[in-house]
């Protein structure tokens, strides 16, 4: 599998806009499925998978999580990202997830 993975998704905030909640964009299923059939040995505790994100501009480490509900990957997008690169609930986002030397990242 290749180590970096591009995929467009939408921003969305768990418990609704105004709710304080966290911010996500979703993995896309299929990709999600790829992923976890490379890297299921190198996941954390409830199927957290540290990554090196880019959305636009902005990189960070970070770690996307398993959700059984979205059977998909959830990558969180702090509110430096949302703020520096101008997006809100809604916004069409490309994403790129850099799993390189996953299970090799110090904690």
């Amino acid at each position: 599998m290749e180590q970096k993975i591009s995929f467009k998704n939408e921003l969305w905030m768990h418990g609704g806009p105004g709710s304080g909640g966290w911010c996500f964009v979703t993995v896309p299923e299929l990709l999600s499925k790829k992923i976890r059939r490379s890297h299921s040995e190198s996941e954390e505790g409830w199927g957290r998978l540290k990554i090196r994100a880019v959305i636009g501009e902005t990189a960070w480490e970070t770690a996307i999580w398993f959700d059984t509900k979205h059977a998909a990957y959830l990558l969180p997008v702090k509110a430096m990202v949302r703020k520096k690169e101008k997006l809100a609930i809604g916004s069409r986002v490309s994403v790129v997830i850099d799993l390189k030397g996953v299970g090799n990242r110090p904690s």
